[in-house]
């Protein structure tokens, strides 16, 4: 942009020593330019946008008043972290967010020194953070470590259990909670505002440490000091658990106060020991439609930033989203038994119908997966059926609730997993690419793949119907707009479906790669069978068809490594069959960001890429016979 562009001070920020060199005067006046870049930007690509807006002032703050990179800034769930990135020498990239090639969505070490912890997942900002700071003590080093926390993070255990061991090792840290929602405290205000300079300035430290000095000699004196200022602090800021935890707590500040920031921030940054600094911002902050509808700007498409709604128009078929919720809402209203669970996902899982409709079913356990899976084992046993609607790969964080509170116990609990294989724009962090491996390795579980949204319904009714742990795992985004049977009728479990038959190649297809597969056969003329189920496998079918076909080909949207056809492969093996099996699936190696399609084709899974490897592994077969007869 040109130098009289409306962003006139922000264009002079590439990096934030040049943040730095500001009069503090003018970081309002950057504050609200950068607000407004970041609207604009997120507009044109997508992404991220409410969480972003609110936390605007801190972000400045933060890199105005540490030494970043060299004082390392650790973000916990990645969608704060835009302002972040524009302010560290990406704002010219910011029309790449996302897409192949360019920016990703979160925190990358790779992606720049500024980012010095790869985030994703929710709650490792203060384990992360901790672990640097040990390593900073260990090397001598002077270096300031500060973990920003937020978008409801603080409730996971992963976060308490590091606030834990970081007030037991007395480590230099800042933990600073984001509290864009109010639910830990409304209390902000001029008081609050002036007694967090006072509490954090030094001064107040000064007295505190002089008078422990001369107190803690005489223990009962300074037992009854100690509770006083215990007492007073609790009347006016909610920091007790905190102080419990053995950190000196902070506020509730104004995280839109500019100049308390900058203060405050200052003041904690030469006290020693663990802090611990809350801020209340508003998500959405400076942008009146998110500030409105905070869930609905959580995360975006591309929108006019200038009409006060999103295009929520529905597309043309389903989302495999939207078929989970409607199955949900149809089956509780003829099971009283069903509940659902969600792990802080109630939009993103498709559950906002149902927690309408059957409130006193619907239970948002927070960003706590590995509750959220013993829960739903603990009501299992008594006689409920539970419905756990979670991410793939946020199913990976409850990996041992799964196996020791469900499946070991044999529990009729439904897991619906939803962001199956690859994500697209999100990335690697959200990349739903080892489910099929983690779960068919589970004994008792039963495991499926619909190929369209009408077998997903089914498939969802055929886990909730069975007397045991089952999940359907299914992708992001709509399905190839089959018509969907009203019923909720179950499938037949572990049969699979003959789709085309052909011969020479047989194609074995687990899941919405179908479509692909099925482009791909009509070039060799092959046999293609919708296996449906992981497991059970339908061994009877892959025996009969590995009988006449002189080529096996498994496809699916998961890591090769111990996947869908790696049980072919070992089900073969088991009954003595020797044919050439290909393995098609994801590469052993994380895949970046882009659009699903463009993913799917460099991992070889669009149609022509299917086509390709398959007409490869015969040419390579043709050669070695003609080879073997010379």
């Amino acid at each position: 942009m040109s130098a009289d562009s409306r962003y006139p001070l922000l264009e002079t920020i590439e990096t934030p020593a040049e943040l730095r060199a500001l009069d503090d005067a003018r970081l309002p006046e950057l504050a609200e330019e950068l607000r407004a870049f970041l609207i604009e930007s997120v507009s044109q690509t997508g992404g991220h946008l409410a969480s972003g807006l609110g936390t605007v002032e801190l972000t400045i703050a933060l890199h105005y008043v540490f030494n970043t990179p060299e004082d390392r800034l650790v973000w916990d769930v990645g969608h704060q972290s835009y302002p972040h990135k524009i302010l560290t020498g990406r704002r010219k990239a910011m029309p790449t967010l996302r897409q192949k090639g360019g920016l990703a969505g979160f925190p990358k070490r790779e992606e720049s020194p500024y980012d010095t912890f790869g985030v994703g997942h929710s709650s490792t900002s203060i384990s992360a953070a901790l672990g640097m700071a040990i390593a900073a003590a260990q090397q001598q080093s002077e270096r300031k470590v500060i973990a920003v926390i937020g978008d409801g993070a603080m409730t996971a255990g992963e976060a308490f259990e590091a606030l834990n061991h970081a007030g037991d090792l007395d480590a230099n840290l800042l933990v600073i909670l984001n509290d864009n929602d109010m639910s830990i405290s409304p209390n902000v205000g001029g008081m609050s505002n002036y007694l967090a300079r006072l509490l954090s300035g030094r001064f107040y430290s000064s007295v505190r440490e002089g008078s422990k000095k001369v107190l803690e000699h005489v223990p009962p004196v300074w037992e009854i000091a100690r509770r006083a200022e215990e007492h007073m602090k609790g009347m006016v800021v909610p920091g007790t658990l905190f102080e419990e935890l053995g950190f000196n707590y902070i506020g509730p500040i104004d995280g839109h106060d500019m100049s308390t920031l900058v203060q405050t921030l200052s003041n904690l940054s030469s006290r020693k020991g663990p802090q611990f600094l809350h801020i209340v911002t508003r998500k959405g902050k400076g942008y009146t439609p998110a500030e409105d509808n905070p869930c609905g700007y959580h995360g975006v498409g591309k929108f006019d930033p200038d009409c006060d709604t999103i295009d929520n128009t529905p597309g043309a078929s389903p989302s495999y989203t939207e078929v989970f919720g409607q199955w949900l809402c149809d089956m509780a209203e003829t099971s009283s038994d069903l509940v659902g669970i969600t792990p802080a996902m109630r939009e993103g899982s498709g559950l906002v119908e149902f927690s309408e409709r059957f409130p006193d079913r619907y239970f948002d356990v927070g960003i706590a997966e590995q509750h959220a899976v013993t829960l739903a084992a603990g009501l299992a046993c008594e006689g409920i059926k539970p419905v756990v609607a979670i991410y793939s790969t946020f199913l990976q964080r409850a990996y041992d609730q799964l196996i020791h509170d469900v499946a070991l116990q044999n529990l009729p609990v439904l897991f619906a997993i939803d962001r199956a294989g690859l994500v697209g724009p999100d990335g690697p962090t959200h990349a739903g690419s080892f489910d099929l491996s983690y779960l068919r390795c589970i004994p008792n579980m039963v495991v499926m793949a619909p190929s369209n949204e009408n077998e997903c319904r089914q498939m969802l009714s055929t886990g909730y119907r069975h007397n045991g742990p089952a999940a359907v795992r299914y992708p992001r985004g709509r399905g190839p707009g089959v018509t969907i049977d009203s019923g909720l009728e179950p499938l037949p479990i572990g049969k699979a479906e003959l789709v085309r038959e052909g011969k020479g190649v047989a194609i074995f297809c687990f899941g919405t790669l179908l479509e692909q597969a099925l482009v791909a056969a009509d070039q060799f003329n092959a046999t293609v069978i919708n296996m449906r189920f992981v497991k059970p496998l339908d061994e009877e079918m892959v025996l009969r068809v590995s009988a006449n076909h002189q080529l096996l080909v498994t496809v699916e949207d998961n890591a090769v490594a111990g996947g869908a056809g790696s049980a072919v492969a070992e089900a073969l093996a088991a009954h003595g069959v020797e044919r050439p099996l290909l393995q098609l699936g994801l590469p052993d190696t994380f895949v970046d960001h882009g659009s699903r399609e463009e993913l799917l084709a460099d991992c070889g899974l669009d149609s022509a890429g299917i086509a390709h490897t398959i007409e490869v592994q015969l040419s390579d077969a043709t050669a070695k016979i003609s080879a073997s007869q010379q």
